[in-house]
């Protein structure tokens, strides 16, 4: 049994519910064309891993609004920072593998893609320790406060792409990426952001088939800390895309080439 005694999410998934969101499957993030603000050009899925992509059981591209679903918010945790960088890459020097992710923004009423969005993602590094809060999960390690933190715009077509590592895991919870969806913001010289109308704050979740073989391997083999899995976790409600789940779509044979992620995200806007 997972001890979940310390921090966690946990008691705050019951308070959650102050709007209502739409989530769809990500396979029409794939058909969407990624303009000139997305990240540089990602490894290509060209040698896809079939196997990782059925885990999610969505692999036709469809029409945006035939797949639109309601769900509710998600908790935002414990470990958020205030003036995350706006950039499309967030890894810093943080090891593990390759995840690229293509979030696409619509909104909620006609699924029609939400320009200039400012997407932002949080996760924990390969061996649970989140910027700002590291020892939190047992190790020892430089804390700059900003690695796998950071935010990008969405171009015309609703698409935020930001590259980062696959995530590690902590006590009591199943591998995840905090988001939040906000508009009108204001860049600013530093290079981060404020102000602007926060529009949906959830959780980005991963296929448990693909977790347990990234697990497998370093780096986060050295992470000892007991795994809560998706059907363990006291957040995830096992909705699928409606709840955040990712299409995965490996980018090599091997786990260690990296995954692609997508999901459409649908925010109240007006």
């Amino acid at each position: 049994m997972t001890d979940t005694s310390v921090p966690s999410e946990a008691p705050e998934a019951t308070s959650i519910g102050r709007r209502t969101v739409l989530i769809a499957t990500g396979a029409t993030a794939a058909t969407l064309a990624v303009g000139a603000a997305a990240t540089p050009e990602a490894p290509t899925a060209a040698t896809a891993d079939t196997a990782d992509t059925a885990d999610t059981g969505n692999t036709t591209p469809v029409a945006a609004a035939a797949v639109c679903t309601l769900t509710k918010e998600m908790t935002e945790g414990p470990y958020h920072l205030d003036g995350q960088l706006v950039r499309t890459d967030i890894r810093e020097d943080k090891t593990g593998f390759p995840l690229v992710l293509t979030l696409t923004v619509v909104d909620d009423d006609t699924c029609a893609p939400l320009s200039n969005a400012l997407v932002e993602i949080w996760h924990c590094d390969a061996l649970g320790e989140y910027s700002g809060f590291v020892g939190d999960n047992g190790h020892d390690e430089p804390d700059n406060g900003t690695f796998l933190r950071g935010a990008v715009l969405s171009n015309s077509s609703g698409v935020a792409r930001i590259t980062t590592v696959y995530p590690g895991w902590y006590r009591g919870r199943c591998v995840h990426i905090h988001l939040k969806v906000h508009t009108d913001v204001t860049l600013t010289s530093d290079g981060s952001f404020t102000g602007g109308q926060e529009l949906h704050t959830g959780q980005l979740f991963f296929s448990e088939t693909v977790t347990t073989r990234v697990a497998a391997l370093s780096p986060y083999s050295a992470n000892r800390v007991p795994r809560t899995t998706l059907a363990q976790d006291s957040i995830y409600d096992e909705g699928g895309a409606a709840s955040g789940l990712l299409t995965l779509t490996a980018l090599g044979t091997s786990p260690t080439a990296g995954y692609a992620g997508s999901l459409t995200v649908g925010v109240e806007s007006g």
